[in-house]
């Protein structure tokens, strides 16, 4: 049986492309002269634990078609990062590998820049099980002092449920309270990290009752924007609308924006020269 055509083979194209540019010795396999820059078909299958004449076949294009296990193991032998190991699965399969969190590293100066230059409106950076990662100052001024605040508290269901003003701060707090848990549900379902929040929903059931009860209700929200009222102690309710952006190449970060109602923008811009640093 001859091999399919370069039109019909883009998994074997992929992985063929994948290995040849790994450096051998860098892997532990000998330089020497070789046809073709990277590793052999061998290499791979050995490092991905399959037998070299099936690997052969499935680059060929000949191949059953692999399992998810399978395409893990080439995933990591082929030293994949998770956009291509998405693609490897989709080539294959035809849908994305599934979820395995990972907490959010640090963000990049780039993303930090940005939420500086959207002063005045306050903007923070969430990761999947919504710790907030990074932000901006007017964030610090009409949100929360999240610099004053240990990193292992900087958690935005915390916040909202544990802190003694956040219901006088939140305008229609029911129904912020209602959309804050089905959108939390639904972000961390996505992530797959149901067992990394199992601890803090343990703990806010118990500590908030309120949560408590809508966490048994099966309901998610996911709306991209909302308008929401914060009543700031000094300046009275601001209006904003609350947008949620997903960060390019970062799907574990979300950017969220309350961008300013109602013409009082400059009231913002005015506090934020009252507190410089």
């Amino acid at each position: 049986m001859t091999s399919q055509t370069n039109a019909d083979n883009m998994l074997g194209e992929y992985l063929a492309l994948c290995r040849a540019r790994l450096d051998p010795a860098a892997l532990g396999f000998p330089a020497g002269r070789r046809r073709t820059p990277g590793l052999r078909r061998e290499e791979v299958a050995l490092r991905a634990h399959i037998s070299v004449a099936w690997y052969t076949l499935l680059e060929q294009g000949r191949g059953a078609r692999p399992s998810a296990s399978v395409l893990a193991r080439l995933s990591s032998a082929l030293m994949l990062t998770e956009a291509e190991r998405e693609h490897l699965f989709l080539l294959a399969l035809g849908r994305p590998p599934e979820v395995l969190y990972k907490p959010a590293p640090a963000v990049s100066p780039r993303l930090q820049r940005i939420l500086d230059l959207l002063d005045p409106c306050p903007a923070l950076i969430r990761s999947a099980v919504w710790d907030v990662v990074a932000w901006n100052r007017a964030a610090t001024v009409f949100l929360t002092d999240f610099d004053a605040l240990p990193p292992g508290q900087r958690n935005w269901l915390r916040l909202m449920f544990l802190d003694p003003h956040a219901r006088e701060k939140h305008g229609d707090w029911d129904m912020i309270a209602r959309f804050v848990v089905g959108a939390f549900r639904a972000d961390t379902v996505r992530a797959g990290a149901a067992d990394e929040v199992a601890p803090l929903v343990a703990e806010l059931s118990e500590l908030n009752p309120q949560f408590k009860k809508l966490w048994t209700e099966p309901g998610i929200s996911d709306p991209l924007e909302m308008r929401k009222t914060i009543h700031h102690p000094e300046l009275g309710p601001l209006s904003f609308e609350y947008s949620a952006f997903a960060v390019e190449g970062r799907s574990d970060l979300n950017l969220v924006i309350y961008n300013m109602l109602d013409g009082d923008a400059g009231k913002l811009a005015l506090k934020l020269q009252e507190n410089p640093s």
